[in-house]
């Protein structure tokens, strides 16, 4: 007994959608993780230094001191 092409097609296209599911999951959670640790940098950044997160960014884009 033979699979037909287009029984295969679908366990190929059911497979490459769990794959792309899982891929995406472990994106989004390196992007938190990113996320988060840039706030936290951002946090002690503004505790070492005073300025505030907007004056951080600002710095020396507009010559604020």
């Amino acid at each position: 007994m033979t699979v037909s092409s287009s029984s295969d097609s679908w366990y190929q296209d059911a497979a490459a959608a769990q794959i792309k599911a899982e891929h995406l999951k472990k994106a989004e959670l390196l992007n938190g993780r990113i996320a988060m640790l840039g706030f936290v940098i951002g946090v002690l950044t503004e505790a070492i230094s005073g300025h505030g997160i907007v004056n951080q960014i600002t710095f020396g884009f507009l010559g604020c001191n």
